[in-house]
């Protein structure tokens, strides 16, 4: 056999345990329908060949006395303690082979980490949390997910998000994320007392780091205030997307805040029919590379940008129209509801 095919069948365990299953399976069946031919009933041959080729051996069904009977009960043992054999030594390939992954793969996600700085820790992949990667993403900003759920953290990397199964209530688990170089957290799991102490534990790890956490219940928000959050956010009221805008555009999201002031500004724009909001510009939106003045063109008036945060933190308020969009930017802009508008992120 080639040097390169034998590496080849070292490589796959799965191809060995499936080749030695199907040969076992394959010396039984023959073995048995050998004992058939020669007047054994097929319970009997069965009952014999699965005796013989697992070496348990309780004694013939029926005399071996034919030359013939004699020489497939031979085969039957050896080749049937060959398949044994390398059956056996298959599972225990697999067995290591798939630690050997796991261990690896869980290395190589930690040297992942280890190179980040920056980034944003994620605590909980349920539906806002969902909602919340793809508007990270869409700005440029790198982040990890801590979730316990298994399934869960299978489906994020399968999106391609780096992940790291474990509580985020452990400050062990923080430390492994790198929550001491990391700039924001979000803990968005449905339940307001993790919250609570997720908050709690990242903020004794570190005292700079911006905390945006998940309130459920109105009760809640003076909590994690006071836990150490920088805010806290109800889903029922605002979302993923102005987590999101907390995270990326701290500066532009003063835009959109809840102060009375803006409350007050929002409600005067909703009744002239337009809305204030700030959106990521993502790397394949169609007004990244284009300038404000092209892309309120294209949109027909139902668009218009009023401040743009730049992905290394400028903020450019009242923008000049030649200014050119990049991916990444935060655009604070005005539409015009019930009006088509560019997708954006």
């Amino acid at each position: 056999m080639p040097p390169h095919h034998k590496s080849r069948l070292a490589d796959n365990p799965w191809r060995n345990l499936l080749g030695g299953t199907l040969y076992l399976l394959l010396v039984i069946t023959l073995s048995t329908c050998a004992f058939v031919h020669n007047g054994w009933t097929w319970s009997e041959s069965f009952y014999f060949v699965i005796n013989t080729v697992f070496l348990v051996g309780y004694g013939e069904v029926h005399p071996i006395q034919t030359p013939e009977l004699l020489t497939i009960t031979i085969s039957t043992i050896i080749l049937g303690w060959l398949g044994i054999t390398f059956l056996a030594a298959a599972f225990v390939q697999f067995i290591t082979f798939t630690q050997i992954q796991q261990l690896l793969g869980v290395k190589r996600m930690k040297s992942q980490i280890d190179k980040m700085s920056g980034h944003v820790i994620i605590c909980g992949y349920g539906r806002i949390g969902q909602m919340l990667t793809g508007e990270l993403r869409a700005g440029g900003a790198d982040f990890i997910i801590v979730d316990r759920d298994e399934a869960r953290l299978a489906e994020a990397a399968a999106h391609g998000h780096l992940t790291w199964a474990g509580d985020a209530t452990d400050e062990s688990v923080l430390e492994a994320v790198g929550i001491r170089r990391a700039r924001a957290l979000a803990s968005v799991v449905p339940n307001d007392a993790v919250n609570v102490f997720i908050t709690l534990s990242a903020r004794n790890l570190n005292k700079n780091l911006e905390i945006i956490a998940r309130g459920e219940a109105t009760s809640t928000k003076s909590k994690l205030l006071q836990a150490g959050a920088n805010s806290v956010v109800e889903p029922t009221h605002i979302g993923a997307e102005r987590i999101a805008q907390l995270i990326l555009y701290p500066r532009t999201s003063s835009f959109t805040d809840g102060s009375s002031r803006m409350r007050t500004f929002s409600a005067g724009l909703r009744t002239l029919g337009l809305e204030l909001e700030v959106m990521a510009v993502a790397a394949n939106s169609p007004l990244a590379g284009t300038t404000i003045e092209k892309a309120e063109h294209e949109a027909i008036g139902s668009l218009f940008i009023i401040a743009i945060n730049r992905k290394n933190g400028e903020t450019l308020t009242r923008p000049d129209p030649s200014t050119v969009i990049e991916p990444g930017d935060g655009v604070v802009v005005i539409t015009r509801a019930g009006r088509s508008t560019p997708k954006i992120s």
